[in-house]
């Protein structure tokens, strides 16, 4: 079962591919348009890195926003499509390559190391300590990891608090969204007990609110590494 997740999650970003890239660039996501967005760009930019790997870096926005600002970037993604898409609109600051998280380790020689690795909405599988432990061997001396994820709290709504698979629909995203996403939910204590096994320190935690109703959007995490 674990893997047909994992098939139908990498099929939802193939299939969906145009339809995101509409939604992002439109900016049809309110809590991305409001908050989310703007708090990854503003965490990134206040560690000053001269170079950023976004993993999972969708059709490639972030990148964008971090090249416009004078920091090298390069994303990341196991989607063909949005890599293509990404690559259509680039920046000379900005690169791109198709690389799975499975691929991660041994993409790291070409890779290389980097100030700041950013997981941005993009850690929706189950069996994360892979790519939690390939993530170490891509950071230079002094890095950091920052990870933005939606909520648990607000993710819960009239679910039960604990760890397991969810089904994201795109509802309210716009038109063109034909695959649904499977994705896995983690609570707090148990994305914390996640990365304290993998060698992840955290060193500040933030919770960005929405401006009118006042209430948690995301969860974001600034770490270390602790293998040295």
């Amino acid at each position: 079962m674990q893997r047909d997740h994992r098939e139908q999650l990498n099929l939802s970003w193939q299939a969906n591919a145009d339809a995101w890239t509409a939604a992002v660039r439109e900016q049809r996501i309110e809590s991305r348009r409001l908050v989310t967005d703007a708090a990854i760009l503003q965490a990134v930019m206040a560690l000053a890195p001269k170079r950023v790997l976004d993993v999972g870096c969708g059709e490639g926005w972030l990148c964008r926003g971090l090249a416009a600002r004078g920091v090298e970037s390069v994303g990341v993604d196991a989607s063909v499509p949005l890599i293509d898409i990404a690559q259509s609109a680039g920046h000379a600051r900005a690169q791109y390559r198709v690389c799975g998280y499975a691929e991660l380790h041994s993409q790291a020689a070409q890779l290389g190391l980097f100030d700041v690795l950013v997981c941005n909405f993009a850690l929706l599988e189950e069996p994360l300590a892979p790519t939690l432990d390939a993530l170490h061997g891509l950071l230079a001396p002094g890095g950091r990891l920052l990870i933005q994820t939606l909520h648990p709290w607000r993710a819960c709504n009239d679910a039960t608090y604990r760890d397991g698979w969810r089904v994201e629909t795109f509802a309210g995203f716009g038109a063109g969204f034909v695959q649904p996403m499977p994705w896995f939910f983690r609570t707090l204590e148990s994305w914390l007990n996640l990365l304290n096994e993998t060698d992840w320190r955290l060193q500040w935690l933030q919770e960005p609110l929405h401006p009118e109703s006042e209430q948690p959007v995301s969860l974001l995490l600034l770490l270390s590494s602790a293998r040295g």
